[in-house]
């Protein structure tokens, strides 16, 4: 089946979850209305639909090669990266300064679920290059800026992020490729890089890295790290590209998924050093690169829901038409479509509620990411951007585990079939498993969330968002709508689990840090449990208000009988689980 995009549901949720009609009457989102997203939101669609979907399956059975020192990517792959580039999709949410189009970022996060939806691998690409683009414009000088932006803005070069070395994993304070000041200003990089997603390709003239490295006399640890700018080919004065950089691509990894994106060994300085040049100031280099990685982080929560949503989509088609066993409206001896069996059903309505909550919490980040950056009150921008800073975490792992989760159940809707290769939803599967590891693994932001943000101005970030959840628990409560169900009662438990945990994190973090750390991923999950299930309960408010649409107020309430109800367990988890966690000594473990 071919994906389609599931517009109706991306603007509920902007409109219900994302608040987007105050968002426009505020004047955020300076003069971009409703329509104008709506029809960008299409557009992006068909894009994905008609040009990318065909090359995904394609794209995962061919992979991409390294070939003679050339990485050549899938048939197809160059050619639709010149249509993506050529429609100006590249550059929805970049500044006008640089050839952007400056929509706000709830349209380019919504956009980028599309993309990743109907061709993962391919979207992976431009993801990197937002990334990158956002580095260069914060702290990249006014020549850097000059030079790189325009092309990468309109696609015409692509950007990659280069962290991970062979001895040190996410463990960047071990990272040993180094740089060597210049007299003319420039530096010279020497050492390896590792999983470097579209490290090296032919579908541009030239290919931007943003690279870690430390100076000779850089203090150790995170502390002396510095970030450079080294092109695959130096620029010429006119802007053009000239020789090859001291860069090549020494390995193309084999992989579970995502074979038609190149995940790249650079190697750095084979012979004479490879040209960089420093963006921000030496040994700051981490904090330039976390603006890259925090954009990455929201982009890859939803990359889970693109791969939930497309699992999502082929399990309900097939269960429509696979055929298996009788079910009540079965006539003689004839089996009935899977879809009409209860446990099926249940099934189905656990991928949609899981996606759509997902869904939610990755738009309102990206709300609040807007209200940061475009917002004219610096009192509203602050409290957004904290507000930012609180959901990323959420957004990337809560959405990436639930992106494998929803795959997961695709496969299992298939039954045997969804083992075999032909069906797709083995591709998914494979797919969505990177989502939890790359850009920070989901352990990794589970302790970001506990450990640096639930302190945000000593803890009264969290506790405002927990009231902003409870409020609209009292308007459930308060609708007395028997469609409803225990709608509001079971996320009332799931909000109060919510505050219960919080408060104890904020005492754990004081008195046994090692506790806390042993509740942080439970606690991430409870987290995301009460934001989701709130944030659909709006969609059913609104269901409501307007007449009473069945299917929002039907995966609302689903999601908070039947998954948000796992929260108070959850909080049991992180307040009393710590001593079985902590039990075995880790040589104990290993026995």
């Amino acid at each position: 089946m071919t994906y389609q995009a599931p517009v109706d549901d991306i603007m509920q949720a902007l409109k219900t979850a994302a608040g987007l009609d105050g968002l426009i009457g505020s004047g955020v989102l300076e003069g971009v209305d409703e329509d104008t997203i709506r029809a960008v939101i299409e557009e992006a669609g068909k894009f994905g639909s008609e040009v990318l979907d065909p090359l995904s399956a394609p794209g995962d059975r061919a992979g991409s090669k390294l070939v003679n020192g050339r990485v050549v990517t899938p048939d197809g792959w160059k050619e639709a990266y010149k249509q993506f580039a050529d429609g100006g999709w590249g550059a929805l949410a970049a500044s006008e300064e640089w050839g952007g189009q400056n929509l706000p970022q709830i349209v380019a996060t919504a956009a980028g679920e599309i993309w990743n939806a109907s061709n993962l691998a391919f979207g992976l690409c431009p993801l990197l290059t937002f990334g990158a683009i956002d580095a260069i414009e914060a702290q990249g000088s006014e020549e850097l800026k000059r030079t790189y932006l325009p092309k990468m803005v309109t696609g015409a070069w692509t950007g990659t992020m280069n962290l991970t070395e062979p001895h040190a994993g996410s463990d960047l304070g071990a990272l040993k490729t180094r740089a060597e000041k210049q007299a003319d200003g420039s530096y010279r990089i020497f050492g390896t890089k590792i999983f470097i997603t579209y490290g090296d390709h032919e579908m541009t003239d030239n290919i931007i890295h943003l690279v870690l490295a430390r100076l000779p006399d850089a203090p150790p640890g995170t502390r002396g790290i510095s970030l450079f700018l080294v092109p695959k080919y130096l620029v010429n004065k006119d802007g053009s590209p000239g020789v090859r950089n001291d860069v090549v691509c020494a390995g193309v990894e084999h992989k579970l998924g995502i074979h038609a994106s190149p995940t790249c060994v650079m190697k750095y300085g084979e012979k004479d050093g490879a040209v960089g040049w420093l963006v921000g100031e030496e040994n700051r280099g981490l904090n330039v690169m976390f603006i890259m990685m925090n954009a990455a982080r929201l982009a890859v929560g939803t990359q889970g829901v693109s791969v939930a949503e497309r699992a999502t989509q082929r399990a309900v088609a097939y269960a429509k038409e696979r055929r298996q066993g009788r079910t009540a409206s079965s006539r003689g001896g004839e089996m009935g479509p899977i879809i009409e069996h209860a446990d099926i059903r249940r099934t189905l309505m656990t991928m949609k509620a899981l996606t759509q909550a997902a869904r939610a919490i990755c738009l309102v980040t990206a709300k609040e990411t807007d209200v940061a950056r475009r917002a004219k009150d610096p009192a509203e921008r602050a409290a957004a951007a904290n507000r930012v800073a609180l959901l990323t975490p959420v957004a990337k792992a809560f959405s990436t585990d639930i992106g494998c989760e929803v795959a997961s159940m695709g496969v299992q809707v298939h039954g045997g079939m969804g083992f075999i290769e032909e069906t797709g939803a083995a591709q998914i599967y494979r797919d969505a498993r990177i989502l939890p590891i790359y850009e920070g693994t989901n352990g990794i932001q589970a302790l970001d969330l506990v450990t640096r943000k639930l302190p945000l101005d000593g803890g009264q970030v969290v506790a405002d968002y927990i009231v902003e959840l409870t409020k609209t628990v009292h308007e459930v409560r308060a609708s007395n709508r028997p469609e409803f169900g225990r709608m509001g009662e079971r996320l009332g438990e799931a909000v109060v689990a919510l505050a219960e945990a919080s408060r104890w994190m904020g005492g754990a973090l004081q008195k046994n840090p090692d506790a806390a750390m042993a509740g942080a991923t439970p606690y991430l999950r409870l987290f995301g449990l009460a934001a989701g299930g709130v944030y659909l309960a709006r969609g059913a408010l609104a269901a409501a208000r307007g007449g009473g649409q069945a299917q929002p107020i039907a995966i609302a309430r689903f999601f908070a009988e039947n998954i948000a109800s796992a929260a108070p367990g959850l909080k049991e988890t992180v307040v009393g689980g710590a001593d079985s966690t902590l039990m075995l000594a880790p040589e104990a473990l290993s026995a």
